[in-house]
C-alpha cells in the first residue's frame, strides 16, 4: 500500500427533509449572498427551489439565481456565472441538482476569485488556491461530485472535455441527500447514474499497486451492493432504502475513499470525454459502452485485476486469470444491458458513423502519447479499444474503408 493523504471535509446531511436544513447549513460556511445554481425548471415547477429559498432567505441570506445547467456543462455559462456573480458580490453558491450542475457551481466559485481565466485551472495552466464555499442538494446520484474536489467542464469551441482535480478545496462544505428527492427520476437516469458510480470505484479499483486489500474490499462491496439495490430502484421507484442505498454509495464511490493507498486508472474516463465531448451522449450511457470495451482489452493484456473482480463481485469460478476475465466482461455486460438495460455499442449509443481516428488523436493530445496506469496504452491500444465498442455493421465498415485507404496507399 502506498503512502496516502485523505480529507474529507464535507458535512452530510442525510434524510427525509433533509433540504430543510439548507439554510442553515449555507450560514455557517460563512456566505451571506449566494448563487442558487440549477438545471432545467424542473426544481422550479416541483417546488424545490421556492423550499430552499425560504430555507436561506429565512435565515437571512441573499438569493442570486442562476438556471440553465445543461448535461456535459459548457464553458459559456460558467463565464456568466462568474461575471453574474462578481457583479452581485455573492461569497457562496448552493448548487441544486447532480454533477453537471455542482461541477458548474465548482468552476464559478473557482473563477469568481481568479484574476485569469479560469479554464487555466483545466488545462493545467494554474492552481486553483482560492475559492468560494460550494454546498450542494443533490437530486440526480451517479457522479459523486457531491463528496469530490473534482469538476468536469467542456470548452464549446473547441470541445475539449476536462477534468480538474483538487485534494481540497472545491470540495463542497455540505452536501444535503434526501433519497426521496431522487423518486422522479427516470429509469433512464436512475440507470446511467449507477454505471457512473460504478465506473468511478473501477477507476481506482483497477490498479497495479499491492497490498490494498482493504480498499479492494470496500470498492468490492459497493459493487455488490450497487448490483443487488439497482433492480429493486428499477421495479419501484419509490424504494426508499433501495434509493438511499444507490444515493450514499455514489458519495462514496467519488470521494476518495476506496482510492486510498494506490495508484489510480482513469483510463475509460478519458475514453468516454472524447465520445460525450464530440456527440454529446449522456455520460453515464457513454461508460455503459466504454468499460467494457476497456475490460475485454485487459483480459487479454493484462487480465489479473479483472479476474480478481469477477470472482469477487460476480462469482466467476474460471481457475485461470484470462478466461475469468472474459466471464468477468461478460457479466457486467449482461448487468449493463438485462438489467439496467444500458447500451452496449457506440451504434445503440447513437453514435452511427464514429470518427476513430478523430476519437483517438483528440484523446491523446489531451492525455499525452501514452495514457493509463494499469496498463499503458499507445494510440494503437485506444483504436483497438474504440473498435471493441462497434458493432458487427459498424466493425465491417471499418475494415472496408481500412482495405479500400491500403489499396489508394499501394
Amino acid at each position: 500500500m502506498d503512502n496516502f493523504t485523505y480529507y474529507a471535509p464535507t458535512l452530510f446531511e442525510f434524510g427525509r427533509g433533509s433540504e430543510e436544513k439548507t439554510g442553515m447549513l449555507t450560514f455557517l460556511t460563512g456566505s451571506r449572498r449566494i448563487m442558487l445554481v440549477y438545471g432545467q425548471k424542473y426544481v422550479k415547477t416541483n417546488g424545490l427551489l421556492d423550499r430552499l429559498r425560504m430555507s436561506l432567505e429565512a435565515i437571512g441570506i441573499e438569493v442570486v439565481e442562476l438556471g440553465g445547467v445543461q448535461p456535459n456543462p459548457v464553458d459559456t455559462l460558467v463565464y456568466k456565472g462568474i461575471e453574474l456573480g462578481r457583479n452581485r458580490n455573492i461569497d457562496g453558491l448552493v448548487a441544486v441538482g447532480g454533477g453537471s450542475v455542482i461541477d458548474t457551481a465548482k468552476a464559478i466559485a473557482a473563477g469568481i476569485p481568479y484574476k485569469g481565466d479560469f479554464w487555466d485551472f483545466f488545462c493545467g495552466k494554474a492552481i486553483v488556491k482560492e475559492a468560494l464555499p460550494v454546498g450542494v442538494v443533490l437530486t440526480v446520484p451517479g457522479a459523486g461530485s457531491e463528496g469530490s474536489g473534482n469538476a468536469v467542464i467542456t470548452r464549446s469551441d473547441d470541445l475539449r472535455k476536462l477534468s480538474l482535480r483538487t485534494d481540497s478545496i472545491l470540495r463542497p462544505r455540505f452536501a444535503v441527500l434526501d433519497p426521496e428527492l431522487t423518486f422522479t427520476l427516470t429509469a433512464w437516469q436512475t440507470a446511467c447514474g449507477i454505471v457512473d458510480m460504478m465506473s468511478h470505484i473501477m477507476e481506482r479499483y483497477f490498479s497495479t499497486t499491492r497490498g490494498v486489500e482493504v480498499t479492494d474490499r470496500l470498492a468490492e462491496g459497493l459493487l455488490m451492493a450497487l448490483v443487488d439495490v439497482a433492480p429493486k430502484a428499477l421495479a419501484d421507484p419509490t424504494d426508499y432504502n433501495a434509493r438511499a442505498n444507490i444515493e450514499w454509495a455514489s458519495t462514496l464511490a467519488h470521494n476518495g475513499l476506496v482510492g486510498c493507498g494506490r495508484v489510480e486508472d482513469w483510463t475509460s474516463h478519458a475514453l468516454e470525454h472524447e465520445l460525450s465531448a464530440a456527440y454529446g451522449v449522456t455520460h453515464g450511457a457513454g461508460l455503459a459502452v466504454v468499460f467494457p470495451a476497456w475490460m475485454a482489452f485487459m483480459a487479454h493484456h493484462k487480465p489479473s485485476k479483472v479476474a480478481q473482480l469477477g470472482r469477487r463481485v460476480f462469482g466467476v469460478d474460471a481457475p485461470d486469470d484470462r478466461t475469468a476475465a472474459i466471464e468477468a466482461v461478460a457479466q457486467l455486460r449482461a448487468f449493463f444491458s438485462a438489467v439496467l438495460r444500458m447500451p452496449l455499442t457506440l451504434k445503440a449509443l447513437g453514435v452511427q458513423d464514429p470518427d476513430i481516428d478523430m476519437l483517438v488523436q483528440k484523446l491523446h493530445e489531451n492525455k499525452g502519447e501514452e495514457i493509463g496506469s494499469y496498463y499503458r496504452l499507445t494510440p494503437r491500444d485506444t483504436h483497438q479499444i474504440y473498435e471493441l465498442m462497434l458493432d458487427e455493421s459498424q466493425r465491417a465498415a471499418l475494415h472496408e474503408k481500412e482495405r479500400g485507404e491500403a489499396a489508394q496507399t499501394a
